[in-house]
């Protein structure tokens, strides 16, 4: 779980091609030392953006100051899982521009507060807003275009982008 869970934290606070293939190559070792090293550069260099785990979160601390946007699976090896945060990778500015923090869980044996709340059943994406309110849920991965398309229809959102620029240019 870790050497997945590292995988995934690299792939996202790297998002580019080079180094997804330097990460995938360093989680296929069966090393938890490696993959603990990986793990380490990647919170070491602080990065702007990082998804969390759920068993490190709350959706409650959230509330208000980011949109969640979980990412649920049965386990970390699922296709749809590892697509979902691939394809996530490839822009995260496009979501700290709209305040969104990444929560992944593909562990359903942990019993999460988030797993809790929102009663997965095997790979979703939980697109919330700000409030708290579940706006989306999706049984299949969705690219960073329509992620960014849904949250930007979501009322909190518009009232932001309305403060952000009042003439509507």
């Amino acid at each position: 779980m870790k050497q997945v869970f590292a995988l995934v934290l690299a792939i996202l606070a790297a998002g580019v091609a080079s180094a997804q293939t330097d990460v995938v190559s360093l989680a296929t070792q069966n090393d938890p030392a490696v993959a603990g090293a990986a793990e380490a550069s990647v919170t070491a260099e602080a990065e702007p953006f990082a998804p969390l785990s759920a068993a490190d979160v709350t959706l409650e601390q959230f509330l208000y100051l980011q949109r969640p946007v979980v990412i649920f699976a049965d386990n970390p090896a699922d296709p749809l899982f590892v697509q979902q945060v691939r394809l996530i990778a490839a822009d995260p500015q496009a979501l700290v521009e709209r305040d969104v923090v990444v929560i992944l869980d593909s562990d359903p044996a942990a019993r999460t507060s988030v797993r809790r709340a929102l009663r997965p059943r095997g790979f979703s994406l939980v697109l919330m807003d700000k409030d708290g309110k579940v706006m989306l849920r999706k049984p299949r991965p969705w690219d960073l275009r329509e992620i960014t398309h849904a949250i930007d229809k979501f009322p909190l959102r518009r009232q932001e982008m309305l403060e952000q620029m009042p003439s509507g240019r």
